[in-house]
């Protein structure tokens, strides 16, 4: 089975609970003060976990929607208008989104190339013309400098092992979580991730129809640069 059909459920929220509301809040303030154009009809969170993006979003007046592939996660805060479905195939009529916000590395999850890039043609789909996309990633060059290869946290009674490598054959970040629990129960889980380089998203973008308009290098608005910590491109759909 894919590594993300398996991983993201209960123990997933429980590594990750640091990527909380507050930081939620700080991503989308910075979408409704550098996306540009009109205020949108519609948004659409893309993987949108436990919904937290789209809770926030919510709460500033946008219609917003989220979608992700993990019932769990979508069981998390009741009451908020998410859907399960899959990035490749979303669930969604063409010209359906103003923007579409796709947050925390949610791209490349695919072995395959051309799989990874059929989520950018389907954002193009269902953006409406002139519609405005975000894409939020890890900056390749500083995650591979500063990967950390083993650590070890507790989770409540769970003891967490953690091993990260870099595999430059499939060029993907790799992280094998180990949960060590009671009674010598034992679980392990895997993330891999694409590690994309800039100017590969830009192929790909230009490729599924998307125009880019800016990159940043951090949720601060600077601009993007080598040693940034994320890579966020912001564009709009090429009509």
């Amino acid at each position: 089975m894919a590594w993300y059909k398996e991983w993201f459920g209960e123990a997933y929220l429980g590594l990750y609970a640091h990527r909380d509301a507050k930081e939620a809040e700080e991503h989308v303030a910075f979408v409704a003060e550098n996306m540009p154009g009109e205020r949108p009809a519609a948004v659409l969170d893309l993987a949108c976990g436990a919904g937290r993006h789209t809770e926030a979003l919510r709460r500033r007046g946008y219609s917003a929607l989220g979608l992700d592939l993990s019932l769990t996660l979508l069981r998390q805060t009741p009451g908020l208008p998410r859907v399960a479905g899959d990035m490749c195939c979303l669930p969604f009529a063409e010209g359906s989104f103003e923007w579409v916000l796709n947050f925390f590395t949610s791209f490349g999850y695919f072995e395959n190339e051309r799989e990874n890039f059929s989520v950018l043609q389907e954002i193009r789909r269902v953006l409406a013309p002139q519609g405005h996309y975000l894409i939020d990633l890890f900056n390749r060059d500083r995650v591979i400098e500063t990967l950390v290869p083993r650590e070890t946290q507790e989770l409540g009674s769970t003891r967490v092992e953690i091993e990260r490598w870099f595999d430059a054959t499939t060029e993907r970040v790799n992280k094998r979580i180990r949960l060590l629990g009671e009674e010598g129960k034992k679980k392990t889980f895997l993330e891999s991730v694409r590690a994309y380089r800039e100017e590969e998203v830009r192929i790909g973008l230009r490729w599924a129809g998307l125009e880019v308009d800016s990159v940043y290098g951090n949720f601060d608005g600077k601009a993007f640069a080598g040693d940034s910590e994320r890579l966020i491109f912001v564009g709009h759909r090429a009509d």
